[in-house]
């Protein structure tokens, strides 16, 4: 099978890739025909030697999570309903690793069937982000009326925020830099602002009316994060989830004891609880109300490109890679 392998942590060229051996599946085990792979900034900062502990990657490794396809075989134990079925899911092994691959092992635990009406790049989409857009929205929820910043406005996870939230009644603002990225933000019901822009906290109070943000959506962190803090209402809520900054925002306690505070330490408190989640997102898409938007996709082989193209944050919505 071809597959791309890390052999160190390093710029995108360390992607290589190589011929490994088929998989077989064993007792308890399915054999996935992989068709999309998600990408995505966790990739490039574990292959970049920068990944959180919690995942505990070492060289040499397989990177991704998401796939999807359909079951070519199955082993002991799992029933025969499963094989030719489309599923999305991640490969067995751990909490993390295995998915940049043209086949992988799973279990039943580990995937889920696509519904009928959902197309196998939007499952892909979905697996990571809507799960995790969903959690976000249930820890800090979102009402009618509601001022909400999601920023960045229009990345994988950020577009779909952005369509909960709208969905939820909020007047939604999406922190995006460039022409093509308002255009998108605008098309999915949101007013925008260029958080490149030095002014931009000037152009947040006036998309508000002068009255600030109930809730701020926090991907980037840094300063970026710091500056929405500072147009939260008393009372308002900041859910931080990333840090392609570099760095988490920091928010000082005189803010925190006038605001409600998550930060990433959420993140892992999600996981318990995703499989119902990442049901829920699919059925939400295939019914329509949920559309994840996927920018750019790239031959298994180019994955590289993709990877440079996060870092040098050439895309909208999520970057899949095709086998």
């Amino acid at each position: 099978m071809r597959a791309i392998k890390v052999s160190r942590f390093g710029p995108s060229d360390v992607l290589e890739l190589v011929e490994l051996p088929a998989p077989v599946a064993r007792a308890g085990e399915l054999v996935i025909g992989v068709e999309a792979v998600g990408v995505g900034w966790l990739d490039v900062q574990i292959r970049a030697g920068n990944g959180p502990e919690v995942f505990g990657v070492e060289p040499p490794y397989v990177p991704g999570g998401a796939v999807a396809g359909t079951v070519t075989a199955v082993g002991v134990g799992v029933g025969g309903e499963w094989l030719g079925a489309r599923v999305v899911g991640r490969p067995v092994g751990g909490a993390y690793g295995g998915g940049y691959a043209d086949t992988v092992v799973a279990t039943p635990e580990t995937v889920y069937p696509i519904p009928a009406d959902l197309g196998l790049r939007d499952a892909t989409a979905l697996l990571d982000d809507g799960s995790t857009a969903l959690a976000l929205l249930e820890r800090t929820p979102v009402h009618k009326g509601d001022r909400v910043l999601v920023a960045p406005g229009v990345g994988g996870l950020g577009n779909l925020l952005v369509q909960l939230a709208v969905t939820a009644g909020a007047t939604v603002i999406a922190g995006v830099r460039g022409e093509e990225k308002r255009a998108l933000a605008r098309e999915l019901g949101a007013e925008t602002v260029d958080y490149s822009a030095p002014d931009w906290p000037d152009q947040l109070r006036a998309l508000t009316g002068g009255q600030g943000l109930d809730v701020v959506f926090d991907g980037i962190g840094g300063a970026v994060g710091a500056a929405a803090v500072a147009v939260l209402v008393d009372g308002g809520r900041f859910s931080g989830y990333g840090m392609t900054s570099g760095t988490q925002t920091a928010i000082g306690e005189s803010d925190r004891r006038r605001l409600t505070v998550v930060d990433m330490a959420q993140l892992p408190e999600f996981w318990p609880d995703n499989p119902r989640r990442i049901r829920h997102v699919l059925d939400e898409a295939a019914a329509g109300r949920l559309t994840p938007v996927i920018g750019r996709t790239y031959p298994l082989a180019e994955v590289a490109a993709a990877h440079a193209d996060i870092e040098a944050r050439r895309f909208t919505g999520k970057i899949l890679l095709l086998t």
